[in-house]
């Protein structure tokens, strides 16, 4: 995911949260309901041998680029979904009051707006667009060439195409990784609780509470590795990569709108057919987006 990307409501970003307590409550209650307690689960020594191990292969599975983008993600996947309803609002009101100022003016009269996107009135108008880099690059990459008559409809969507497929595979990425991950944290678990045994076979002379003590912390090594991949690991890169679909999807709503508009469909119809082409928890009511674009009609005319 990238930086500057439009924000979600506040109820998303707890989602993550409310999960992973619950992963937490359950496991910690039933262990208490069984009997036991909660401070034979603690052992820094088995956190340390398997966090850092993952840390550590992670780092080797991953270039500079794929790490940065992983942080990224990580960061988003708890913020929310930033691509919600009223994003979509907005994105279609912008495109549309660009759509009929091409329309009126001529392709040209884009041109003050696509060059410096952050001075354009049109732009500073739909703050949460304006705010993402992602959402205002694509749009420029995608009208320039229109604008410049350098590509005909069919060639343009051929290009907007490829470039939402590169995008698309360079933010699979970091989910991959992060799923690898939680794949390799099982193994480190068993590499924990080894190491536990070792320690406990150096002290198989002394007392029988301490050899016990040190068997469950070696178990533990392995509870730790299962619990951290399949309780918290796997669901975050699972998490990640429906943010991912949420950005495909969000600039297919660009290119739909955009190709739609290139091929002579009018603005309000290339704007519907993006929307038509949306998932229903984020595509606006048609009443909705009515209104919306008649005031985009009020402030334009």
């Amino acid at each position: 995911m990238r930086s500057g990307e439009p924000h979600s409501a506040g109820g998303a970003v707890m989602l993550p949260v409310i999960g992973l307590l619950i992963v937490i409550a359950a496991v910690v209650s039933g262990f208490s309901l069984a009997g036991g307690h909660v401070g034979a689960l603690v052992h820094p020594s088995e956190l340390v041998t398997i966090g850092g191990s993952a840390i550590g292969a992670l780092v080797v599975m991953s270039p500079f680029s794929v790490l940065r983008n992983l942080l990224r993600g990580v960061v988003q996947s708890f913020q929310g979904n930033p691509f919600d309803r009223e994003t979509y609002v907005e994105l279609f009101q912008l495109l549309y009051q660009l759509f009929r100022t091409a329309r009126r003016d001529g392709l040209l009269a884009l041109e003050p707006h696509l060059v410096d996107p952050s001075a354009s009135p049109i732009f500073q108008r739909y703050p949460r667009i304006n705010s993402s880099p992602l959402a205002v690059e694509f749009i420029r990459g995608a009208l320039r060439p229109v604008m410049d008559g350098a590509v005909t409809p069919q060639q343009l969507q051929s290009l907007l195409d490829s470039e939402i497929r590169a995008a698309d595979e360079e933010r699979r990425a970091p989910a991959n990784i992060m799923s690898r991950t939680a794949d390799s944290l099982p193994g480190f678990g068993i590499v924990a609780a080894v190491l536990g045994v070792v320690v406990t076979m150096t002290h198989i002379g002394g007392p029988v509470e301490e050899i016990g003590q040190k068997v469950g912390a070696a178990l533990v090594g392995t509870f730790l590795g299962i619990l951290l991949s399949y309780g918290f690991i796997a669901p975050l890169a699972v998490r990640m990569e429906l943010q991912g679909f949420a950005e495909t999807g969000f600039l297919r709503a660009i290119a739909a709108a955009i190709t739609g508009f290139v091929g002579e469909l009018p603005p309000k119809v290339a704007v519907e057919a993006a929307r038509r082409g949306l998932p229903h928890d984020v595509r606006p009511d048609s009443d909705e987006l009515e209104q919306q674009l008649k005031q985009v009609d009020a402030f334009h005319d």
